[in-house]
């Protein structure tokens, strides 16, 4: 498919729906045009008559004008009003398009995307976008019908005097081209630069606690230098290209203006042209200037703001890699059988992380899985809720493949509690009931009870309604954990996954957490991941994983009797 000449016809499908708007936009900008048209001829009849000394008729013209400016202003403020609400729908729209078009991503492409990229083309370049769209609507459209009306006028006053006035104008748009292509250039790299930076803070932020461990912040604040240098470096030669574009673009102006002078002065003289003639036409002129100016510099935002339209239309040009088939069922009344066969996964073309994996959890069965790390405990249950799809072999839930159900009824079946709590900013009971729209108090507490977490909730003033931080920083580890449980409680997920999930806590915050997690796992089919191989003593079958396969499997008994890899495991624990 052939690539647009423009990455503004990507724009179209945001457009339509808002063509009634930009249609009322467009009649004031047409009433604009018409009644600025208006003001040369008025402008050489207050001439004549005031020459002529007939002061009540120059009252008259007078009045006409001020009418004329009344209904210009009353066009210029519809224009403006219809115009902004028409470029702000579409960057809402285009803005909502994004971010839903991301949420359908896979793991895998945030991985290896930054996050303040994301965040800045999702903020900033749709931001320019509708700034952009509102010029080209509310100063673009406007400059262009006004440079084509009032030449034709000028045409119709005086055609030798507007050919030989116009005869730079090839030059002046060729100018005006040439210099928005080389800012399209720079707005492109200041742009990246930009991103760069907001990536880079971001990042920084997030690990500030690792930055002021190390005493790292004199080389994160050089680093932070470098990056706003290159940022600063990419906008000022925007800005020197801009410095230069305007004064060739006016001594151009300048230079048409001053033949336009020569050349009415000597029709005068001949008695070709009059006094009133030349007034309406200098008149003409003068209603030229701010149009150029504000086309030019429309022109420039214009092509800037391609380099914005570019880097969103990139985002929404990328496929999901993982996502609902086109015939995709909806999960329902799970038993809890999980059946891998002949998994095989990589992360890259090559490098096998799973090797034809294969393994049967019946319901109710709670499956441990065990190895060193990079072994592919924590890849094998993300196969699960498919973060990522397998290159080979099939998962299946009750006989069924796990590609054939939708991704969300799949995923609304299968609770996690991962190693590390993810907490939003917002109350701890918005947290618990996470993903629901509408939610009981009366079950998320029960939820938190069950989780061994009503006993600190209740200690804060405002109990369920307390507001936490980003990451619930004011929490601690155990706490955290705690509300990740009474989170998968209130899901009541059949198959649930423990990912190390009392790895990083005391012991007394072990204790409560293991209490909590052995009334969750009660009649769910459950995938637990842990290093601490007493927490993996009850399982029904101890998977260990090397290098992408199961080496062994059996029961912890079992296992230590075949005194292999996992007898190996435990005795290094607990030697």
């Amino acid at each position: 498919m052939k690539k647009p000449h423009s990455a503004y016809w990507q724009l179209l499908p945001y457009l339509q729906p808002q063509w009634p708007i930009f249609l009322r936009g467009l009649v004031c900008v047409v009433g604009y045009g018409v009644v600025t048209l208006c003001l040369p001829y008025l402008g050489g009849e207050v001439a004549v008559t005031l020459g002529e000394g007939k002061v009540s008729a120059v009252s008259h013209w007078l009045g006409l004008a001020t009418l004329v400016f009344l209904v210009r202003a009353a066009c210029l403020g519809g224009q403006d009003m219809w115009m902004a609400q028409a470029s702000l729908q579409v960057a809402f729209q285009l803005r909502r398009h994004v971010y839903s078009h991301l949420h359908q991503m896979s793991l895998a492409f945030f991985e290896r995307s930054r996050t303040g990229d994301l965040a800045y083309r999702l903020t900033e370049d749709v931001d320019r976008v509708g700034e952009v769209v509102n010029k080209i609507a509310h100063q673009f459209i406007p400059c262009l019908l006004q440079l084509v009306a009032i030449p034709i006028y000028m045409f119709y006053l005086n055609w030798q005097l507007t050919l030989a006035t116009l005869c730079l104008a090839p030059l002046l748009g060729w100018l005006i081209s040439w210099f928005g292509q080389k800012l399209l250039l720079l707005s492109r790299r200041s742009q990246q630069r930009v991103s760069d930076l907001s990536a880079l803070v971001t990042e920084v932020f997030a690990g500030v606690q690792l930055v002021q461990a190390f005493a790292a912040a004199d080389h994160e604040i050089k680093r932070f230098t470098e990056a706003a240098q290159l940022n600063r470096h990419a906008q000022l030669q925007s800005e020197r290209l801009k410095a230069v574009q305007f004064p060739v673009v006016g001594f151009l102006q300048a230079m048409s203006i001053l033949l336009l002078l020569l050349l009415g002065g000597w029709e005068i003289s001949r008695g070709t042209l009059t006094s009133r003639g030349f007034v309406s036409y200098l008149t003409a002129i003068a209603l030229l200037i701010e149009p150029i100016a504000l086309f030019t510099s429309s022109y420039n935002d214009f092509k800037q703001g391609e380099a914005s339209v570019e880097r969103v239309f990139e985002l929404l040009a990328i496929q999901p890699q993982v996502g609902d088939a086109p015939q995709a069922i909806q999960l329902t009344h799970v038993q809890g059988k999980v059946e891998y066969r002949q998994v095989s996964f990589a992360y890259q073309s090559g490098q096998k992380v799973l090797d034809q994996v294969s393994l049967v959890a019946l319901p109710g069965e709670v499956v441990a899985l065990v190895g060193a790390s990079g072994a592919g405990k924590s890849t094998l249950v993300n196969l699960l809720p498919r973060f990522y799809d397998p290159q080979a072999g099939q998962i299946l839930i009750d006989g069924s493949d796990i590609c054939t159900f939708s991704l969300a009824s799949l995923r609304g079946h299968i609770g996690i509690v991962p190693q590390e709590t993810i907490l939003f900013s917002g109350t701890i009971a918005a947290n618990i009931a996470f993903g629901r729209a509408e939610f009981s108090l009366a079950a998320v507490r029960e939820a938190a009870q069950i989780a061994n977490a009503d006993s600190f909730i209740s200690r804060f003033p405002q109990g369920y309604h307390t507001w936490m931080g980003e990451r619930g920083v004011t929490l601690s580890g155990g706490q955290r954990q705690r509300l990740a449980i009474a989170r998968a409680v209130l899901l009541d997920p059949p198959i649930l996954i423990l990912d190390e999930a009392t790895s990083a806590l005391d012991s007394e915050s072990e204790a409560l957490v293991q209490e909590a997690i052995e009334r969750l796992m009660v009649h769910r089919t459950v995938f637990i991941i842990a290093h601490r191989l007493s927490t993996v003593r009850r399982a029904s079958q101890i998977l260990v994983l090397e290098q992408g396969r199961i080496v062994e499997a059996g029961t912890h008994n079992q296992l230590l009797e075949q005194s292999g890899r996992y007898a190996q495991f435990y005795a290094q624990q607990f030697a």
